[in-house]
C-alpha cells in the first residue's frame, strides 16, 4: 500500500547558545600534550564541550545520547575523562578523539559524583539512589554496589594507599569502607546536617568536611601500624588488638583507623557548602556557598607549621620574660599549643561576576594557581593567583560570555532568507550565523517578550515587559530607537502581510497599529527607520497575542478571559468569538490559506478551529503543561507546538493527527520559530540552550512512530525497575553492580539465539556425518546459516562470544534451562584456548548464582569434572606464559639498560680524551709565542 500522506521526519541538528549546564562540575582537562589550565570540560545539556578558554572557542564535544550530564571527572593520566548522567549511566570517553570506549549502567538516578582511584583502574560513582558502586576499567565491568547511606550521595574517595573508600552523604554521616572485605567498618556521626563536600589533606591523615552551616570540620585520621614480623600484635592506646574485648563493634572499627575532630575553619559565608574541592596534591583549598564569592585557604607543609610555631614560641618566651621581670619570680616554660589554624590560613577571596556554582582548581609551575568558576548565570570565568606571593590576589583572566545568554532566551525569529536567527533574553538580544552557530551581532536590551525582522533583514523590532518597542540596526548593532507603546507588558507583535507595518498587543487592554516610516536623524542627518502609531483597538481584557490572517483581512487576539476574538482588520468590527477553553490562549497561528486556526492555551489543549463560522474542528490533549508557542510550518496544514513539558511536537490540522515529538530539552520550552522555507526549527528553553532541528528527506510512518514511542515507555519503565537479585545472596551492604535494563535483556536474548543456533548447526554437521557414513564417501557440506556468513563465515563455536557489556546481568537473566548447553560450550572454548579470561568469568558467575541446580544436576557431574581440570590447566599455561613474558621482558630492559651506560660511558671518555686534546694544543701554542 502507497503512502497518502507523506510527512518528513526532523532532526537535531544542534545545541547551541548553551557555555554551561549548571547540573554537572566544571574540569579543567588537558589536550594532546597541550599546557595546563588551558582547556576546561563542561555540560552542555546531554553533551560534554571542551573549551579552549584562551581563544574561547569550543574544540572538542563529547556527544551525549538523550540524558543530562551530571557530573565529569578527568582520569589521572589525562587521557579519558568519566561522565555520569541523569539516567545513572557512566560512560567514559577518549579526550584524543572524544570516542566513547567505555560504559556502566548500575545506579537507578543520576550520577552525583565519580572519582577514580590513583592508578587510573577503578572508578567509583555515587548516585541519588543512594547506592555507591565500584567500576573496574580495564574489564569494563562493575565490581560491586555498597549499600548503607539513607539519602543522596555528595563525595566518595578512594585512599592512595590503602584499600579503603570514604563516602559523604546527605543523611549527615560519613562512611569508611574496606574495598576488601566490601564491609563499612568506621561511620562518622559528627556532623549535625548534611555533608555536602570532602576532601582528604596531609597526605591522607587528615580529612576535612563542609556542611549545611559555616565551619569546616577537621578530623585527624591515624592509620594503625600492622605488624612487620608474623605472630607480632597491633598496638593501640595501651592494649593489643589480638586481646578480647566486651565492645567488639569498637574494636572492630579501630582495627584499620579512628578519627578524631582536630577543630574547625570558619568560612565567610553564612549559607551551606556548594563544593569544596583542593588541587591534585591537596594544598589549596577552594570552597563557595551559594553567592559570588570563593574562599582559598592554604595548607602549610610540616615544615612550615614547624617555622610557624618556632616563632610563636620566641614570641612566648618573650612575653614570659618581659613578665617576670615585671613580677620578680621565675615563670614556668611558655607551652604553645599546635592548632588548626596553625595548619590552614586563609589565602584569599575571590569576587566573581555572578553566583558560583561550580570551581575546579589546578597547581601550575611556580607556585601559580589556576583557578576556573562555572557561574550560574551560564558564564565561565578563570582567574590566576601566586600563592608564594604575601597577598595574593587574584587577576581574572578570561571569561567566557559571547556564545550565550546570561537569562532564558524568550523570544525567537529568522530572518526572511533563512540564514540568520534572532534571540532575545532578559538582557541581550544575539543574531547568530544559522550554518555556523556563531553569534553575529550582541545588543544590550530591555526584558525582550517578542521580535521579528524589519523586511528587508536590516532591522530588528522587540516588544519588552515594559511595554516599550525597541529597534536596533544589525549593521551598526546600536539602538535607533525605543518608543513607549503600552503602559503594560508587550506580549505579542506581528508583522502585517503588505509588510508596510506591524501589531502589537500588550497586558494594558490595547492592541495598537504601527506603520514603518523613514525619518531623518537630527544627529547625523541620514534616514532612519522609525514606528507611527495609526491605530488602537481597545479591548476589556489583557491581549495575550495577536495574528494577521495571511490576507490582511482579519485580526485574530487572545485574551486573558480565555477567548480569542476575531475582527475585520480595516474597519475593526468584530467578526468571531472563539470559546472553549479552560484557561488563557497563550498562542495562537492562521494557516496560509486562511482556512483554519490553531490555538495553545495553559489548559495543555490545543484546537483547531475554521475560519469561515469559528466552529471548532478538533480540540487534542497536546502537552503534559502549559503549550506554550504554537506555529504553522509554511504552506502546509502542519504545526508544531512547544510545552513546559520539555518537548516540542509537530501535528496534522487536516487529519488532526499526532505525527512526531521532538525531545531534547531538559527544561520548560519557551518558543519556538520556523525558516521560511520550512527546513529549520530553531526552540529555547529554560536550560538556557538553543536547539536547531533540520527536516530530513526521511518520511514518517506514523504506526512505526507509535510503536517507537511504546518501546521507548517500556525501556523507561525497565530502568525503574528493581536491581535483580542473585539466588542465595542476601541483600546487605554489598551487592552487585550491575542493573536489568533494555540492553541487558536483549543481550540475555542475543545469547539464547546463539545457543540456538549452535545446537541447530551441530544438528546438522552431525546429520551430515551420518549421511557421508552411509554414503561411503564425502558429501558436500550443508549450507551455513546466514548468520555465521554475515560475521565472516566463523565456526559455530565462536556465535556466543560477542558482548563484552552487561555480561553479568545478562548471564543472570539467562534461563536456567540454556546454562548446561552454555557450560558445555565453555568447556569446548577452553580446550581451545579461546579468551579464557572472559569464559571464566562467566564460568564462575553461572557457578555462583546457579550452584544448587548445578550441584544436584547428575548430568552435569562429567560436564564440571572435565571443565574443573580443563580451567586449571588452561589457567597455569596463560600465567606461566604470561610469567614468562615477564620475565623475558625484564631481562631485555636490563639489557638495553646496560648497553646505554656503556654507551653513556663511552661519550663520556672520548668526550674527555677530546678537552685533554684542546687544552695541550693551546700549552703548545703558547709555548711557541712564549
Amino acid at each position: 500500500m502507497g503512502l497518502t500522506k507523506q510527512y518528513l521526519r526532523y532532526v537535531a541538528s544542534a545545541v547551541f547558545g548553551v557555555i554551561g549546564s549548571q547540573k554537572a562540575n566544571i574540569a579543567y582537562v588537558t589536550l594532546r600534550g597541550g599546557e595546563k589550565g588551558r582547556y576546561v570540560a563542561v555540560a552542555a545539556c546531554e553533551h560534554v564541550f571542551i573549551w579552549d578558554v584562551r581563544k574561547g572557542e569550543k574544540v572538542l564535544i563529547l556527544q551525549g545520547q538523550k540524558h543530562e550530564v551530571t557530573f565529569l571527572c578527568p582520569s589521572p593520566d589525562g587521557v579519558h575523562i568519566a561522565v555520569g548522567y541523569e539516567d545513572g549511566a557512566v560512560r567514559i570517553f577518549s579526550l584524543m578523539n572524544g570516542e566513547n570506549s567505555v560504559s556502566f549502567n548500575g545506579h537507578k538516578s543520576a550520577v552525583t559524583v565519580i572519582h577514580y582511584d590513583g592508578l587510573g583502574a577503578r572508578l567509583v560513582t555515587g548516585s541519588k539512589d543512594t547506592d555507591v558502586i565500584v567500576w573496574d576499567i580495564i574489564n569494563e565491568c562493575g565490581l560491586y554496589r555498597l549499600r548503607g547511606h539513607k539519602d543522596v550521595i555528595t563525595e566518595a574517595l578512594f585512599l592512595k594507599d590503602k584499600n579503603l573508600l570514604v563516602t559523604s552523604s546527605k543523611d549527615s554521616f560519613v562512611k569508611w569502607w574496606d574495598l576488601d572485605t566490601q564491609h563499612c567498618f568506621k561511620t562518622m556521626v559528627g556532623h549535625r546536617s548534611e555533608v555536602w563536600g570532602m576532601v582528604l589533606l596531609n597526605q591522607e591523615n587528615r580529612l576535612l568536611t563542609g556542611s549545611a552551616d559555616s565551619e569546616l570540620r577537621a578530623w585527624d585520621i591515624d592509620y594503625l601500624q600492622e605488624e612487620k614480623a608474623d605472630g607480632e600484635p597491633r598496638v593501640k592506646k595501651g592494649k593489643t588488638l589480638l586481646d578480647d574485648d566486651d565492645d567488639d563493634d569498637e574494636d572492630n572499627e579501630e582495627r584499620i583507623l579512628s578519627c578524631k575532630k582536630a577543630g574547625s575553619i570558619l568560612r565567610e559565608a553564612r549559607d551551606r557548602v556548594v563544593s569544596l574541592i583542593t588541587d591534585t596534591k591537596a594544598r589549596v583549598i577552594a570552597c563557595h556557598g551559594s553567592d559570588s564569592v570563593l574562599e582559598l585557604f592554604t595548607v602549610l607543609s610540616e615544615e612550615e607549621v614547624q617555622k610557624k610555631m618556632t616563632k610563636k614560641l620566641k614570641k612566648a618566651k618573650k612575653k614570659a620574660a618581659k613578665a617576670q621581670e615585671g613580677a620578680g619570680e621565675e615563670a614556668a616554660e611558655p607551652v604553645v599549643e599546635r592548632k588548626l589554624k596553625d595548619e590552614i590560613i586563609r589565602l584569599t577571596n575571590i569576587k566573581a561576576s555572578g553566583k558560583i556554582r561550580w570551581v575546579d582548581c589546578l597547581m601550575c609551575v611556580g607556585g601559580e594557581l589556576k583557578i576556573v568558576l562555572l557561574l550560574q548565570n551560564n558564564t565561565i570565568e578563570t582567574y590566576s593567583l601566586k600563592t608564594s606571593d604575601k597577598t595574593p590576589t587574584a587577576n581574572k583572566t578570561a571569561r567566557l560570555t559571547l556564545g550565550g545568554h546570561r537569562t532564558a532566551v524568550r523570544t525567537l525569529a529568522f530572518s526572511s532568507d533563512n540564514l540568520a536567527i534572532l534571540s532575545a533574553s532578559g538582557d541581550t538580544v544575539k543574531v547568530w550565523n544559522r550554518s555556523t552557530l556563531q553569534v553575529i551581532r550582541t545588543m544590550a536590551c530591555e526584558y525582550a517578550l517578542c521580535s521579528l525582522f524589519v523586511p528587508g533583514d536590516r532591522q530588528i523590532i522587540l516588544g519588552t515587559k515594559s511595554g516599550k518597542l525597541q529597534i536596533f540596526e544589525l549593521a551598526s548593532g546600536s539602538l535607533l530607537e525605543t518608543v513607549d507603546a503600552h503602559d503594560g507588558a508587550l506580549w505579542s507583535l506581528c508583522l502585517a502581510p503588505d509588510q508596510r507595518g506591524i501589531v502589537t498587543g500588550s497586558a494594558d487592554k490595547t492592541v495598537k497599529f504601527w506603520d514603518f516610516e523613514l525619518v531623518t536623524d537630527q544627529g547625523t542627518g541620514q534616514k532612519r527607520l522609525t514606528l507611527k502609531h495609526t491605530r488602537t483597538l481597545q479591548l476589556e481584557e489583557d491581549v495575550l497575542c495577536v495574528k494577521f490572517s495571511p490576507d490582511h483581512r482579519l485580526l485574530a487576539v487572545s485574551l486573558l478571559d480565555c477567548t480569542v476574538k476575531i475582527f475585520f482588520t480595516d474597519t475593526l468590527k468584530f467578526f468571531l468569538s472563539l470559546y472553549g477553553h479552560k484557561l488563557p490562549v497563550l498562542c495562537l497561528d492562521i494557516s496560509h490559506d486562511n482556512t483554519l486556526i490553531a490555538t495553545g492555551s495553559a489548559d495543555r489543549n490545543v484546537k483547531i478551529w475554521g475560519l469561515d463560522f469559528g466552529d471548532c474542528h478538533r480540540s487534542m490533549f497536546a502537552h503534559d503543561d502549559s503549550v506554550m508557542f504554537l506555529q504553522f510550518v509554511p504552506k502546509t496544514h502542519l504545526f508544531f507546538t512547544a510545552g513546559k513539558d520539555k518537548k516540542i511536537k509537530q501535528w496534522d490540522a487536516d487529519k488532526f493527527e499526532h505525527i512526531q515529538t521532538l525531545e531534547g530539552h531538559h527544561r520548560e520550552v519557551w518558543c519556538l520559530t520556523i525558516s521560511p522555507n520550512g527546513d529549520h526549527i530553531v526552540s529555547s528553553s529554560h536550560d538556557k540552550s538553543l536547539r536547531l532541528w533540520e527536516r530530513t528527506r526521511e518520511p514518517i510512518i506514523l504506526e512505526e512512530e507509535r510503536e517507537m514511542e511504546r518501546e521507548a515507555e517500556f525501556e523507561e519503565s525497565m530502568a525503574k525497575g528493581d536491581v535483580p537479585v542473585v539466588p542465595g545472596e542476601t541483600q546487605g551492604e554489598a551487592a552487585p553492580a550491575g542493573k536489568k535494563t533494555a540492553d541487558t535483556v536483549k543481550a540475555a536474548e542475543r545469547i539464547m539465539e546463539a545457543l540456538e543456533l549452535y545446537k541447530e548447526e551441530t544438528r546438522k554437521m552431525e546429520e551430515h556425518k551420518y549421511a557421508c557414513v552411509n554414503a561411503g564417501k564425502e558429501l558436500p557440506p550443508p549450507k551455513p546459516n546466514p548468520i555465521l556468513v554475515a560475521f565472516g563465515n566463523i565456526t559455530v563455536s565462536r556465535t556466543t562470544i560477542k558482548n563484552k557489556f552487561h555480561l553479568e546481568v545478562s548471564l543472570l537473566v539467562l534461563p536456567f534451562s540454556y546454562v548446561p548447553e552454555l557450560l558445555k560450550l565453555l568447556n569446548s572454548y577452553i580446550q581451545q584456548g579461546l579468551e579464557v579470561e572472559l569464559v571464566c568469568r562467566c564460568l564462575f558467575f553461572l557457578l555462583r548464582i546457579h550452584f544448587g541446580q548445578i550441584s544436584s544436576n547428575q548430568m552435569l557431574l562429567s560436564v564440571i569434572d572435565e571443565l574443573r581440570d580443563n580451567t586449571l590447566s588452561k589457567v597455569r599455561e596463560i600465567r606461566d606464559v604470561m610469567g614468562f613474558n615477564s620475565a623475558a621482558l625484564q631481562f631485555l630492559q636490563r639489557e638495553i639498560e646496560k648497553k646505554e651506560d656503556v654507551v653513556f660511558f663511552a661519550e663520556a671518555t672520548g668526550q674527555l680524551e677530546k678537552k685533554k686534546k684542546r687544552r695541550r694544543k693551546r700549552e703548545r701554542v703558547v709555548l711557541t709565542i712564549a
